[in-house]
């Protein structure tokens, strides 16, 4: 049987680098990034909800007396990205869709999106079975052993009601 390998870090050096690189002075500064595929949710808060935002980052990060500045940035293309696709899915999953029908719905706002390819694997206790089972679909190319291929890749929890 063959062993897994994350296809993040399997590609790490050759073709990708680190996700994280940052120079700054810790104790007078602090810069932080926020990526969003939808930032309409966060500004239809009005400003109530950016300062909750803030004071959150603030007490998380523990910065008493330095300068919090927060950026938020507008991904250009969020169906894309593994990671908006992976809270799709699982907001789909939460409110008891059926999870072929979620991932089919994956694909295709990925496919709109223009990617090459994608792979969909679900885990667990699919549609409350007793019995675990492991379902996956894929669309078109998905090249895992060559390294070269720029992929992208998420793991993402979710907490049912069924297990």
């Amino acid at each position: 049987m063959g062993q897994k390998i994350n296809p993040l870090g399997f590609r790490l050096g050759a073709t990708q680098g680190h996700h994280s690189l940052w120079f700054a002075h810790p104790k007078k500064y602090s810069e932080v990034i926020i990526f969003m595929g939808f930032p309409k949710l966060l500004i239809e808060g009005g400003s109530r909800k950016i300062e909750e935002l803030q004071m959150n980052v603030q007490k998380e990060l523990n910065s008493g007396n330095r300068k919090l500045n927060i950026a938020i940035t507008r991904i250009g293309n969020p169906y894309g990205h593994p990671n908006i696709l992976a809270e799709f899915i699982a907001g789909q999953l939460k409110n008891r869709v059926s999870f072929r029908k979620a991932m089919k719905k994956a694909i295709e706002l990925t496919e709109q999106a223009g990617t090459k390819g994608i792979q969909v694997q679900i885990a667990g206790r699919i549609d409350g079975k007793e019995i675990a089972r492991v379902e996956w679909i894929r669309e078109g190319r998905v090249p895992l052993q060559t390294i070269r291929a720029k992929i992208d890749y998420c793991c993402y929890p979710v907490r049912t009601i069924y297990g």
